[in-house]
């Protein structure tokens, strides 16, 4: 099993249990939690955002990041996000909600999104929200009526640019490309800098692309931010150039290109201008992991698989996209210890609840009550779970500076029925 799939605070320890932080992840978290349950390294995730405000001010003397609210909304990671002085970048009313709960100034908050709804942005023009990345012609009609009557002040405003360009990268989660819902074409973005004048209660400061995520190279990157400075030269007022996230993170032992990788290769580019960053899954994914126990052992088919407690309602994204996620015993294999190739599923009734295939495990793993570990699940994991099979939805547990915090309870079988009016 390669080592990059763990990181500092999530690692097996001399003795071969898995620990997060000092915590053994069966003896203190599993004994005090039961599973399924997601786990995090704050510190981690700390040190991550860190390493990202590092790297692009080595290259840039104006750079902001908010992090993306979508990746993983836990207050607890998101409370510390802000304290660190880290921005928020939010795609509905309920993560603007969220985040002004999380004690992130308005005017640190990125409001983006391909379909906000009239109440939604009356609701973040109300609240003083910092930015509005546009992706539509008519919401900038619904922004200036609306900042007429809630604000004294201009709205600013970035128009979010599909530059056409295709990214290398999944393709479920690339979003710079023509044939993608995301971002307004060039002629329209021109057409609307040149006309500015028509939104009064409008301040057009600057320019959004976001091409994707898990970026394979950053060339695409490049192109993409040039199409833009191509864009934006004949109009001085556009001050700012919001360049996304898609900074990638290791689910496997592939080598990704590194956050000075990113910030050597565009802030060159951008030195007259204020660089905006939406990081998420890499400030998030290598700090967690979802832990499971084995119910079942199933041989059928020629095939070896085995029942885990999680399922697809707790981390979707092998269902969704066929993500990999590298799945771990709690305790070590031993060099000469046995093995078998296994198939890693949940018990939700649906033939694509497989979160793992052809996954190399100690023969133990095979049996009932041992416990694994889904690696990198701390982005796009909880956040999509859901209650499918009338499922309650797993804790989540943070650790942090040598404490242990449950940060948010498992539900009940009540919980999952509290909004019910017919009972």
């Amino acid at each position: 099993m390669s080592d990059s799939i763990f990181c500092d605070t999530i690692k097996y320890s001399d003795t071969g249990a898995l620990h997060v932080g000092t915590f053994d992840a069966a003896a203190d978290i599993v004994a005090a939690y039961q599973t399924p349950l997601y786990v995090y390294s704050l510190d981690n995730i700390l040190a991550a955002h860190a390493r990202i405000r590092d790297a692009y001010a080595a290259h840039h003397s104006n750079v902001s990041i908010h992090f993306s609210l979508k990746a993983n909304a836990n207050f607890t990671i998101v409370k510390a996000l802000v304290q660190a002085g880290c921005g928020l970048d939010c795609v509905s009313a309920g993560e603007v909600f969220k985040a002004l709960l999380c004690g992130c100034p308005a005017d640190h908050i990125v409001f983006a999104g391909v379909g906000k709804s009239q109440e939604e942005l009356e609701y973040a023009v109300s609240r003083g929200i910092g930015w509005f990345n546009v992706e539509n012609e008519l919401e900038l009609s619904y922004l200036n009526d609306l900042a007429a009557q809630h604000t004294d002040t201009k709205v600013k405003i970035a128009l979010r640019l599909n530059p056409d360009v295709q990214a290398n990268t999944h393709p479920s989660i690339a979003t710079g490309h023509g044939g993608a819902k995301f971002g307004l074409p060039i002629d329209v973005v021109q057409r609307i800098l040149g006309a500015t004048e028509k939104y009064p209660h409008l301040h057009f400061e600057g320019l959004h692309v976001h091409i994707g995520s898990q970026l394979g190279d950053t060339s695409p990157t490049q192109r993409a931010v040039a199409v833009a400075l191509d864009i934006v030269r004949p109009f001085p007022f556009v001050k700012c150039l919001n360049i996304g996230g898609g900074m990638p993170v290791s689910y496997d032992n592939t080598v990704k290109p590194d956050p000075n990788s990113f910030a050597a290769a565009v802030c060159p580019l951008l030195q007259n201008y204020h660089v905006m960053l939406e990081p998420g899954r890499s400030i998030v994914a290598s700090s967690g992991i979802l832990v499971c126990k084995v119910l079942y052992r199933k041989d059928q088919a020629g095939q070896k698989i085995i029942v885990v407690d999680a399922s697809m309602t707790d981390i979707m994204r092998p269902a969704l996209y066929s993500a990999y996620h590298a799945v771990v015993p709690l305790q070590r294999a031993l060099p000469d210890e046995a093995t078998e190739v296994f198939s890693v599923v949940g018990p939700v009734c649906e033939t694509t609840d497989v979160l793992a295939k052809n996954v190399t495990l100690p023969e133990r793993c095979g049996h009932p009550g041992q416990l694994l570990a889904l690696m990198t699940t701390g982005a796009y994991g909880f956040v999509m779970a859901n209650n499918y099979n009338a499922r309650p939805l797993v804790p989540q547990v943070v650790v942090h500076n040598g404490q242990l915090r449950l940060s948010t309870k498992r539900q009940t079988f009540e919980d999952l029925i509290r909004d019910e009016l017919d009972q």
